[in-house]
Parts: structure tokens; C-alpha cells; sequence
């Protein structure tokens, strides 16, 4: 006999619903060095996160168990492609920026990565390795940095805020079995290549669940999480989530 309570998938979309509606007024604050520090409600990255899934969709054809890379510090729209491009699907891949150009150019390879979300002020690193990048298609482009360094490039360049500014708030996420890929990264520091490692959504969920622990780090609604594990490395230790 099989039991049915509570039987629902484990995946990053109820996360994000849950954040965004449970939790819809907390913020994801983000210090950029100038002024006043940029917050974001979890509403807010709830309605930007379908924004950016329906750009990724429908304007540069990502489709289900598609890898999305993106190359980018800690801030608001890494949260947001945290939960986009799981909740549509795809795979998040995050970059290590801190990799040598040879890995990152093989990684992206071996990934087999069309588009790839990266900081402006990033675009330094990035754009002298496109050409040793031939599955890149797009590159979309979020926050401050010279976009000259792209000229030329093969690949489609699109500005962050302007594509996902005409799409709905709103997106129809899929039910998707939580043995799915939801994100992956690439090791460092070990011999040969680097290797592909996945977390599935149901690894993440309970990860999430246990970050939350009493016995672990015991955040509650009541804390603030500043999070210093770089979002490229290990899902920031599963922060992004957890806070949801």
C-alpha cells in the first residue's frame, strides 16, 4: 500500500512560489559599489524570474534540459536565473569566473552552452574567450561595464532589462519531476579536465530544507543572509534557495 500525503514533486519552482508568496515582502539587497544599495522584493524576483524564462523561451529558443550559463557576481538577477531557468526546464550552469581561460573555454564546450547571463563589468574576462566559444549564440548582458569589448562578436549580444521588459509577470512553469537536472557546475582543482557535477531539483529542496535546521544554520524569516560563498561556486552553498 503507498501512501499519497504530501505527494507533490520537490522542485525549485515551489520554492520560488513559496518565497514569492509566503515570504513576498523579504529582499534580496544588493550592494554595487555606487550609491544606495538595490533591493528587490521576493515578489518582485518571483515576476521577474517568469520574465526572464518567457525571454529565454520564446526569444532565444532555450528549450527543456537546455544548459544556461551565466557569469555573474552575486546579486538580484543571478537570484532571478537561479530560479528562471530550473523552474522552465533548463539547466543552470554557473561559470566559475575564477577559472583559467582554457577550463572555462572547454567547460562551456563540454556543456555545449547557447546562451550565457553575464555582469557588465565581467564582459573583460569573458569577451577575449567568444571566439574559442563557437556553441554561443547569446549573450545577455545585466548591469554596468563596457559593452565595446563585444564588438564584433559572433554571438547575438541582448541587454538584460530590455528583453524581459514586454514580458508577462507570470509564467505557466511546467510540473517537472524532481529527479531532473535543475543546475549544474564544473569541478576545480582536480586532475584533467574538469568534471560536470548535477543537482537535481530534489537535491536542492532538501538541501534547502536542511540549510534551515535548527542544528544547521537556523534561518528563520526573522534573519538577514548575507551571503559571501560566491553564487558560482556550489549554489552558494544553497543559500539562494534556502532564503526562499
Amino acid at each position: 500500500m503507498l501512501s499519497t500525503m504530501q505527494d507533490v514533486p520537490l522542485t525549485v519552482t515551489r520554492i520560488l512560489n513559496h518565497g514569492a508568496t509566503v515570504h513576498g515582502t523579504s529582499q534580496v539587497t544588493t550592494w554595487t559599489g555606487e550609491g544606495e544599495p538595490q533591493r528587490r522584493s521576493f515578489r518582485e524576483i518571483g515576476a521577474r524570474a517568469a520574465q526572464l524564462a518567457h525571454a529565454l523561451r520564446e526569444d532565444l529558443g532555450v528549450g527543456e534540459d537546455e544548459r544556461v550559463a551565466t557569469f555573474m557576481w552575486n546579486n538580484a538577477e543571478h537570484v532571478e536565473a537561479y530560479f528562471a531557468v530550473p523552474c522552465m526546464g533548463a539547466v543552470l550552469h554557473t561559470l566559475n569566473l575564477r577559472l583559467p581561460a582554457e577550463q572555462l573555454t572547454w567547460i562551456v564546450g563540454h556543456a555545449a552552452d547557447r546562451v550565457i547571463i553575464v555582469n557588465g563589468s565581467l564582459l573583460g574576462l569573458i569577451a577575449p574567450l567568444l571566439d574559442r566559444m563557437p556553441s554561443v549564440e547569446h549573450l545577455v548582458v545585466s548591469g554596468p561595464g563596457d559593452r565595446s569589448l563585444l564588438d564584433g562578436a559572433r554571438a547575438r549580444v541582448h541587454e538584460y532589462e530590455d528583453l524581459i521588459a514586454a514580458k508577462p509577470t507570470d509564467y505557466d512553469w511546467p510540473e517537472l519531476d524532481e529527479r531532473r537536472a535543475a543546475a549544474m557546475c564544473y569541478t576545480s582543482g582536480t586532475t584533467g579536465d574538469p568534471k560536470g557535477v548535477v543537482y537535481s531539483h530534489r537535491s536542492i529542496y532538501l538541501h534547502s530544507m536542511q540549510v534551515n535546521m535548527s542544528q544547521s544554520m537556523g534561518l528563520t524569516d526573522a534573519d538577514t543572509s548575507l551571503v559571501v560563498v560566491p553564487q558560482f561556486h556550489v549554489n552558494a552553498w544553497g543559500l539562494p534557495h534556502a532564503t526562499f
